[in-house]
């Protein structure tokens, strides 16, 4: 396995990574269907084995279940090959299977200490704001991420989706250590201004969708792609 520098962070983390949006199951508005638990755990336990660092999670897939199944893994594994865990915070649940954009203060603190208790840990690897929405509301989400690496509550502080006007925004109150934006064959676009920003401002890329949401797998029938 090769191994980069995230960002600013001084975090060794492998090129590949696992993300857990699947495995939140099909119970939720974006769900990708039913999931098996024990084959979920199993996938992430592999995953660390054969030499994967760090594990991508949120706290809305699922409304939560990814980051529990993420933290019955972990307790699968020998706690010195333990990986780098990475969740999120943005994106909420309203309790009638809608999801709200919210990124005020103290949401994105109940969201953080409910993600702490989920995942059983003390201090999360890397703390990301999902989405840039709304707009108006960045720069809170951004101070309060600040905030809670200060109290010890996560390690690093990170983003997806954002634009690069979005991303100085924020680099003008905190640097950002790291941008998820999505990347693929099919999916390029971030190579004309996001890519060549972040190279100069020393924000690591982690790239999701890299297989284009399976299309690039060599599995899709014409008639799956429709379904």
């Amino acid at each position: 396995m090769q191994f980069r520098t995230l960002g600013d962070s001084g975090l060794r983390i492998s090129v590949i990574g696992l993300g857990t949006w699947a495995i939140g199951g099909g119970d939720w508005k974006f769900g990708w269907g039913d999931q098996d638990d024990s084959e979920a755990i199993a996938a992430i336990v592999r995953a660390v084995e054969l030499g994967i660092n760090w594990i991508d999670t949120a706290a809305i897939y699922g409304e939560g279940r990814s980051e529990i199944l993420v933290a019955k893994a972990m307790e699968q594994i020998p706690v010195a090959s333990r990986p780098l865990i990475a969740t999120k915070c943005g994106r909420v649940a309203l309790g009638d299977g809608e999801i709200g954009k919210c990124l005020r203060r103290d949401s994105v603190i109940r969201e953080c200490e409910a993600s702490l208790k989920r995942l059983n840990t003390d201090c999360i690897d890397l703390y990301q704001m999902h989405w840039p929405e709304p707009d108006e509301e960045i720069e809170e989400g951004w101070q309060t991420l600040v905030d809670l690496k200060a109290q010890g509550k996560v390690r690093h502080i990170g983003v997806s989706n954002h634009s690069v006007s979005q991303l100085q925004r924020l680099q003008a109150i905190h640097p950002v250590t790291s941008l998820q934006p999505p990347y693929s064959m099919i999916a390029r676009e971030v190579e004309a201004e996001i890519l060549p920003y972040c190279g100069q401002q020393n924000i690591g890329v982690i790239c999701y969708s890299p297989m284009g949401k399976g299309l690039l797998t060599g599995t899709f029938t014409a008639a799956r792609a429709a379904a």
